[in-house]
């Protein structure tokens, strides 16, 4: 994203906080005000001593009381500003985050599928709290820093414009230095928040995946790649801390150059000018160099701030491409499926991940209310890309699927998959308890019904040898192995008792006795639905009413498993090869 239109997105995140903001700007002003009083009464405080036991004690009392009164209020509104930013940026990622997660709930599965999932959490939890830091720390001394120069040249002009110009002609010496430094900044932390991102991914990969890399001795060739992605954000970071690095000696050599300049031109002006009605004095000359250092102190503050600011812009920019990623077309105003009848129809359909490498083309499939519905075929045919498309998390290229007559793109996702109970091979259950993750899709469920589904799954024994049996806290990752974990999902969908099923290899992680336990249970289920079975163990489908042969993206046989081994072709052939001695 350019820079400008990542300002544009801050500012709309700024936009409902109007009044804190107005509340930091006030407050700054009363900072700076305070600090910038201080020295003025100071310097008069000095020249209330105007020789040996020669003291005006009662404007010396009044200066000082100022000054205490100043550095009070300075103090007191320095902690009213640091409020309102930290409410301000908390508020900002906290909203910024949430939309950064609710857009992956509308992103079509394309997205996800094309992106290391370390990459897309590594957005939403790091680049955000980065994008933070930079727009709190951009509050807190951009305002006051902008002011206090400003202020000091004012004073400075009104006191003795000499040595305002002075500084004045030194100042666009600090403005290049901020301005080299920032612009280089940009692109190397661009580039470190892209490497960091790409480690993070790597890590989530080879931790999510640690029993397949132990499984195949990886150990050394991934420590290799992570070598090569580590050396890769060393390098840079370094180039993205080089210039923030170089800020403060720079800075501060320019700093001595304007303390050293208001001393002298002060110094020659007290001489020259003692004596005279409008002397410069040596209070004034106070003054002055408190001035110089107040002054110079914000360049410092300013220069951090760019380069912590370019580093929140990288990471904002990142924020700003998933939120403004286009999302599925909403489908509000499309009406629901209702409760399906379970017909099903594929008409010419065509499909492919990427346009130049075909999968699915011309697909034609129809199946009539209650069948049960196996689909088989070689690793890559299409089997799970056709329940993608059924379940609409992916739309077709070409031609339509219909249900109970209606196309499925012109009526609500949400109502099309309420129709469809699935239980895939990849399990998923969220962190809660035993009881959560079953009633998932049947909030309103009894106790009873719970229990049911779970004794039908063959589940209900195993969850009673938990340590707090329903209330068991478990999670994905937990310590349930993975037949168990299935038999959970398979409840969980026995439970909602959906008008259609998807079984995707749906009892590959359970034991010989347990599956064949669980298909009858599953034959009960289906009796009367619509459902669609991929297997690849061919015994667990011969009583279905119609298996699909699918390879290459297409159906080459098609009828029941009688008809299909009588006809020797190519479902003859897989059966033969699985059961082979």
């Amino acid at each position: 994203m350019k820079k400008r239109e990542i300002f544009a997105g801050i500012l709309r995140y700024l936009k409902p906080h109007g009044h804190l903001l107005a509340l930091t700007v006030f407050s700054a002003l009363v900072v700076v005000a305070g600090q910038l009083l201080s020295p003025y009464f100071a310097g008069k405080a000095i020249d209330c001593i105007l020789g040996e036991a020669e003291v005006d004690w009662s404007a010396l009392r009044g200066n000082l009381i100022a000054i205490a009164l100043s550095a009070v209020a300075a103090a007191l509104f320095q902690w009213v500003m640091s409020f309102t930013n930290n409410r301000i940026a908390f508020r900002v990622l906290a909203q910024i985050r949430g939309e950064a997660f609710s857009k992956l709930s509308v992103l079509p599965l394309r997205y996800v599928d094309n992106r290391a999932y370390g990459d897309i959490a590594n957005v939403i939890v790091t680049d955000a709290e980065q994008f933070s830091e930079g727009l709190l720390l951009g509050f807190t001394q951009l305002f006051t820093g902008v002011l206090t120069i400003a202020g000091v040249l004012g004073i400075m002009l009104a006191i003795r414009w000499e040595i305002a110009l002075v500084v004045f002609c030194i100042t666009p010496l600090s403005f290049f230095v901020a301005r080299f430094i920032a612009a280089r900044s940009y692109h190397t932390f661009k580039a470190q928040t892209k490497a960091r991102a790409e480690e993070s991914a790597f890590v989530d990969e080879m931790i999510g995946n640690l029993k397949v890399v132990k499984a195949f001795s990886r150990e050394d060739e991934n420590a290799a790649i992570f070598a090569k992605k580590n050396e890769a954000l060393r390098e840079a970071s370094l180039k993205a801390v080089f210039f923030p690095s170089i800020t403060n000696p720079t800075t501060r050599f320019v700093n001595s150059l304007v303390y050293a300049a208001v001393a002298l031109t002060g110094g020659l002006l007290t001489i020259s000018t003692a004596g005279m009605g409008a002397a410069f004095t040596v209070g004034n000359l106070t003054t002055f160099l408190s001035y110089a250092n107040q002054y110079t102190k914000p360049f410092n503050e300013i220069s951090e701030v760019f380069s912590e600011f370019q580093n929140s812009l990288a990471c904002a920019g990142r924020l700003f491409a998933l939120i403004n990623e286009q999302e599925e077309p909403s489908d509000a105003e499309l009406p629901s499926l209702g409760e399906a009848k379970g017909e099903v129809v594929a008409e010419k359909v065509s499909f492919s991940y990427d346009p130049a490498r075909p999968l699915i083309e011309h697909f034609n499939l129809q199946v009539k209310p209650g069948m049960r519905v196996a689909i088989v075929g070689p690793t890559g045919c299409g089997k799970t890309t056709l329940i993608n498309l059924l379940m609409r998390f992916y739309d077709v290229d070409g031609g339509a699927i219909f249900v109970d007559g209606r196309d499925i793109r012109e009526i609500t996702r949400d109502s099309l998959r309420k129709n469809f109970g699935m239980v895939l091979q990849e399990t998923w259950l969220k962190t809660g308890t035993v009881r959560e993750n079953l009633v998932m899709g049947a909030p309103d469920c009894t106790e009873e019904e719970m229990i049911e589904a779970a004794k039908t799954a063959k589940a209900h024994s195993f969850i009673l040898r938990l340590p707090e049996g329903y209330d068991t806290v478990i999670s994905d990752e937990g310590v349930l192995s993975a037949g168990q974990k299935q038999l959970l999902c398979i409840a969980r969908v026995m439970l909602c008792r959906p008008p259609m099923l998807i079984l995707d290899e749906a009892t590959s992680n359970i034991d010989t006795h347990t599956e064949k336990l669980v298909q009858e249970a599953f034959a009960a289920l289906m009796r009367g639905r619509t459902s669609f079975i991929v297997a690849h163990r061919l015994s667990t489908i011969q009583s279905a009413d119609l298996i699909l042969v699918m390879n290459a993206g297409n159906i080459v046989e098609q009828g029941t498993h009688a008809e299909l081994l009588a006809r020797g072709g190519y479902y003859s052939q897989l059966y033969h090869a699985q059961f082979a001695r």
